[in-house]
This record gives C-alpha cells, sequence and structure tokens, in this order.
C-alpha cells in the first residue's frame, strides 16, 4: 500500500495532443520545413550542388529568391538551411556524380572528359524526391514522419559546436583540429535531451501545450542545479548562465521547424558585463514578468509536444498521451488511467466509451473491477466514475453484481446517487469491506489529504465501534489501511485504537 510508487505508474503524465490531421498541417506551415518544400519545387537539372549534396555558393542568391527572402547573408543561410532539409528528408534526390556513363564519356579531343571530372567533384544531378509527392498525397501521419526527420536535421545542428569554436580550432590547413575541440557529442546531446524531457513535463503537468511559457534560467536551472541543493553556489550559478546562453543559441535554431515558441534572450542585456544582471541570480529577483521575459521565455507548440513525446517513446520512455487505450480492453483502461489527472482520465475513458455500446461497456468495466491484487482498489474507484460517465444504460449490469462481494457495496453507491429507491441495504461485513477498499484506493491515488482526513473521520464517527469491525475485514489492505486511518485521525485517542487495530489485522494473517 502506501510507500514505494507502484510499478505501474507511468513517469510522465499523460499528454493531449492534437488530431494527425492538425499536426499535420502544422508541420507544413513551419517556415523550415515549407520552404524545403519550395526548394524541392524549384530545384531542377540546372541546379548545382557540391560534392556533400549542399547548394553551391552562386546558387544561393537564386534560391534565397525563389524563397522571398532576402538578398544578403541571413537569406543565404536560411536557403542554405532548407535545402539541406530538402535533401535529409528525401523531398530532394542528388544522383552520385558519373552515375550517367554517356554523359561522362570523353570526345576526341579529351574536352569532355575533362567536364565529367568537374561535373563529379561538384556533386549529381538534382532530382524530385521519393518523398516530395507525399506533401499532397500522403497521410498526416506521413507528413509527420518527414517533419520528424526535418526535426532530427535540426537537433542535430543544434548540438553541434559553434562557428567562433570552430574556428578557434583550424589548423594551418584549414581543416578543423578535433582533438583540440572542446567539444563532447555525447554530452550535448543529453544535456539537450535532459532540458527538452523536463520542458515536456512541464507542458504535460500543466495539462497541455496552451499553458504559459517557462523562463529561460529555470529551464537550465532545472537540469543544472542537483534537487538536494538549498542554495546553488556561485559556481552553478556560473554554470546556469552559460547553460542559459547555449539554449538562447539552440532554441533559435529549433523554433523554425515549429518545435517551440520562443523569445530570446534581450540582446542588450547579453551585452551588458554586470554579472549580477546578466546571470540567472537577477532574473530570479526580477520585479516583474517584462523582466524575467528578458531572460527568455519557451514553451513547445502542440506539434513541438508530439514531437517530443516521439522522441521519447523512442528512447523507451513510458510516456502516455490521451486516446492511447481507446482500443484496449477494460482491465487496460482501469489500470492505465489509475495515475492519470482526473481530467485526463475523464478525457481517456470518454474516448474509450465512445467506442463501445454502454450496456456491454458497463459489464466489462464491472469485470475488469474486480480482484485481490494491489490495484483492484483503484480500479474500482476508477469503474465507479466511467460507469457515472455511462449513464443510465450502466443499471442492468450495476443491479447484476449488488451481491457481489467486491463490487455490491459499490453498486449501492452508484445507485443511490443515481436517486434509486429500491436499493437493498448492505449487509455490514459489506459496509466495513467497502469503507476499507475506498480508502486503500484514496491512498494509492495520493489524493488530496484533507479530503482523506475528512473520509476517515467522517467514516469513524458514522459508525460506533468502528475499529472492533473493521480490523476482521477480509480485504488485503485492512492492516495497511487502519494503519493509515492512525496516522490520518485527528484525534490521538482514535488514532491509538487505529493503531491496535491494524496489529490485530495482522496478526490475524495466516
Amino acid at each position: 500500500m502506501p510507500g514505494a510508487r507502484p510499478s505501474g505508474r507511468p513517469a510522465l503524465p499523460p499528454v493531449r495532443l492534437h488530431s494527425d490531421a492538425e499536426l499535420a498541417r502544422d508541420a507544413l506551415a513551419t517556415p523550415l520545413l515549407s520552404r524545403a518544400v519550395r526548394l524541392a519545387r524549384w530545384a531542377g537539372p540546372d541546379t548545382r550542388v557540391g560534392a556533400g549534396g549542399e547548394l553551391v555558393e552562386e546558387q544561393l542568391p537564386a534560391a534565397a529568391r525563389a524563397l522571398d527572402l532576402p538578398d544578403d547573408e541571413d537569406g543565404a543561410a536560411d536557403a542554405s538551411e532548407a535545402w539541406r532539409i530538402a535533401v535529409d528528408t528525401g523531398l530532394v534526390e542528388i544522383e552520385e556524380a558519373g552515375e550517367d556513363s554517356e554523359d561522362g564519356e570523353a570526345g576526341e579531343d579529351g574536352e569532355a572528359g575533362e567536364a565529367g571530372d568537374e561535373d563529379r567533384e561538384e556533386g549529381g544531378a538534382v532530382t524530385a524526391g521519393g518523398n516530395l509527392p507525399l506533401i499532397t498525397g500522403g497521410s498526416p501521419q506521413d507528413v509527420l514522419a518527414l517533419w520528424q526527420d526535418a526535426l532530427e536535421t535540426v537537433v542535430s545542428d543544434a548540438i553541434a559546436p559553434l562557428l567562433d569554436e570552430l574556428s578557434d580550432v583550424l589548423g594551418p590547413d584549414g581543416e578543423i583540429d578535433f582533438d583540440a575541440l572542446d567539444w563532447d557529442p555525447e554530452a550535448e546531446s543529453e544535456f539537450l535531451e535532459g532540458v527538452l524531457g523536463n520542458l515536456y513535463l512541464l507542458t504535460a503537468s500543466e495539462g497541455g501545450a496552451g499553458e504559459g511559457p517557462v523562463p529561460l534560467p529555470a529551464l537550465a536551472a532545472s537540469v543544472i542545479v542537483p534537487d538536494d541543493m538549498s542554495e546553488p553556489t556561485d559556481d552553478v550559478l556560473e554554470q546556469v548562465s552559460e547553460a542559459m546562453m547555449r539554449l538562447d543559441d539552440q532554441f533559435r535554431l529549433l523554433e523554425p521547424i515549429g518545435l517551440v515558441e520562443y523569445q530570446p534572450v534581450d540582446e542588450a542585456l547579453m551585452a551588458e558585463e554586470d554579472a549580477e544582471t546578466r546571470g540567472p541570480e537577477g532574473a530570479s529577483s526580477a520585479a516583474d514578468d517584462e523582466d524575467v521575459s528578458r531572460y527568455g521565455l519557451v514553451k513547445l507548440t502542440p506539434l513541438g509536444l508530439y514531437g517530443v513525446r516521439a522522441r521519447l517513446l523512442e528512447a523507451g520512455v513510458v510516456a502516455p498521451a490521451v486516446g492511447d487505450l481507446a482500443d484496449k480492453g477494460a482491465d487496460a483502461l482501469l489500470d492505465g488511467v489509475a495515475y492519470y489527472p482526473e481530467e485526463s482520465a475523464r478525457a481517456e475513458t470518454l474516448q474509450w466509451l465512445d467506442l463501445r455500446a454502454p450496456a456491454a461497456a458497463a459489464g466489462d468495466l464491472l469485470d475488469a473491477a474486480r480482484g485481490t491484487d494491489r490495484g483492484a482498489p483503484l480500479r474500482r474507484l476508477h469503474c465507479q466514475q466511467a460507469l457515472a460517465l455511462v449513464g443510465a444504460d450502466a443499471e442492468p449490469a450495476v443491479r447484476d453484481v449488488l451481491d457481489d462481494r467486491e463490487l455490491g457495496g459499490l453498486a449501492r453507491v452508484w445507485l443511490a446517487e443515481r436517486g434509486a429507491t429500491d436499493v437493498p441495504p448492505p449487509p455490514e461485513p459489506m459496509i466495513f469491506w467497502l469503507a476499507v477498499d475506498t480508502i486503500a484506493a484514496q491512498l494509492d491515488a495520493e489524493g488530496d489529504l484533507e479530503e482523506l482526513q475528512g473520509l476517515v473521520e467522517g467514516l469513524v464517527g458514522r459508525h460506533s465501534g468502528f475499529f472492533d469491525a473493521a480490523w476482521r475485514v477480509d480485504h488485503p489492505a485492512t492492516a495497511d489501511v487502519l494503519e493509515e486511518m492512525g496516522r490520518l485521525h485527528g484525534d490521538k485517542r482514535t488514532a491509538k485504537e487505529a493503531r491496535k487495530a491494524a496489529f490485530k489485522a495482522r496478526s490475524r494473517r495466516p
């Protein structure tokens, strides 16, 4: 019972995702993927690429114009990045140079052969990629798969060394001296994954991507400051400040692919040399929201929530989403929603019920609620809540279990809540069995402590000699429940009686 977290509880709360169709529309509207699609349609046999598939420098102005970008360095950089996405997602394909043997054949004077060698150095011919038709003719899942591939490319860029870092380690031959580069790709990847994971957790805990943004200092601190550190040291604060600046660069890259909405760190703030103003401690003492926003604000978009969840699932993390259980059995539903927040559990149950006939669904729910395992009390609690959503159609199935030892009390409560007057009174053992089962469920759900305390005191107050009868209840959780009642009850004398009853209940176990 209370203590260790049950193994079935997911590490992350469930998220409510937009439909695949909505997410696919969002993906196609992202600046980076939409530009990649436009370039894929613009490209043709005359498009010149380098040996790595990148657009040659002479092509960049035309590519920028095709995207309605300014004819400057920034426009060329954006066009180059969009082209890379087009290549990496299969929107364009580049034939290896020399594949067409006839084009490379030398003429009598050998000049054609020399031209062929030059072409091979530049790169192969550009053709429309096999994935380009999916943009208009594929399913939403096809589009989202393309977007996910694009996201992986951008994430790789985000963890790569910065250009100024690379310039510091160029050798005399112009090659990068990676041994001299202070860059650990695994550590960089782990850091960004941790940041995105924490941002996902904050988003999921707040109920979805529509909630407010997260201040960048708080997000950086969440992966830098140890949980057991009450007051960060100057060294840790410096690490947080450095992480903020790194994240500022990374989120600027991740925003055009639609993963996040990002308000960057104020450049004027970055230019200030006063460490107290510049560092995260300045943000923590900001007088108002406007000051905090100067340090950067970030939040996952609905598309970003989908994308980070997909990456978590691929990494083996249990990251549930509302709707996952809709096609599962009643047992999977009741176990699955056991630790969902109330709103998410209701939404999941409604989706499950929408696919089933009400009367049959009620019977399946009651069957699944039976059991003496540790999770059974919480299953019965969620069964009762689900039956309330079924409505009057559940009544025949509920009446069928009035004499059931495990479900009879639940059935009577459900019927009484619907105003039924012909409900047979429960036998006394069923009353106490239901009391133990109800408290066991509430303890496992870790609900509001004051409400639970009120439930405990109310039960004891309504039944004289409660503990004399309760310790005899043949329920697997009886001893644990009585011990918790002793901890929760405000009256010391009554709490002592509860602990004595718990001892008796344990003593009678075989």
